[in-house]
């Protein structure tokens, strides 16, 4: 059934809002995903605070010729949807709205053997391949990221000390061993 011409101006407006408020977005490709799986993907993505929607490639294409985002927009075979992080995820504030539409979307990549797979996307005003999008679902969680910088600094702190107290162990066994020898 074809669209109108005022349906298409209304998704066409939709995808706009998408595309501009989006601090982040993964171009999905579902292909042969059955309405089950769908359903159980769209719940799960709801619940990580991410939305998807399902566009005609068409009219994202129109929108992203006008969005002026820099690069290159990456090629879209079969049919396309969009993940982006929810306005509720944005407004947390911590950074990790950037990462959960790609880090879920290779969730499902292989939970669905990739019935599901990342086409690309958009991170703050640039265009990502799909390479850049899976490294980027690779990132850790900003709590693992501060634990891991929180490890590194006490390094070295925790190896004076172990030398410290080597050093400490070993005059002691030495005075043990002069107080041997002597007695």
């Amino acid at each position: 059934m074809a669209l109108t011409k005022q349906k298409k101006g209304e998704i066409t407006q939709k995808i706009t809002e998408v595309v501009k408020n989006a601090t982040s977005l993964v171009f999905v490709k579902f292909h042969k995903l059955s309405v089950e799986r769908a359903n159980e993907m769209r719940r799960n993505l709801r619940d990580k605070g991410v939305r998807y929607l399902v566009v005609k490639k068409t009219l994202l294409k129109r929108v992203l010729d006008t969005a002026g985002i820099e690069g290159t927009v990456p090629p879209f075979d079969g049919e396309v949807a969009l993940a982006y992080p929810s306005p509720e995820a944005r407004t947390k504030g911590d950074g990790s709205d950037l990462i959960e539409p790609a880090k879920n979307i290779a969730a499902f990549e292989k939970k669905f053997e990739h019935a599901v797979s990342p086409l690309g996307g958009i991170l703050e005003s640039r265009y990502l391949s799909k390479e850049e999008v899976a490294a980027l679902a690779c990132v850790p969680s900003r709590h693992v990221l501060l634990g891991q910088l929180v490890m590194v600094m006490h390094a070295p702190i925790q190896q004076t000390v172990q030398a410290l107290s080597e050093i400490t162990r070993s005059f002691v066994s030495v005075l043990v061993q002069v107080a041997k020898s002597k007695a």
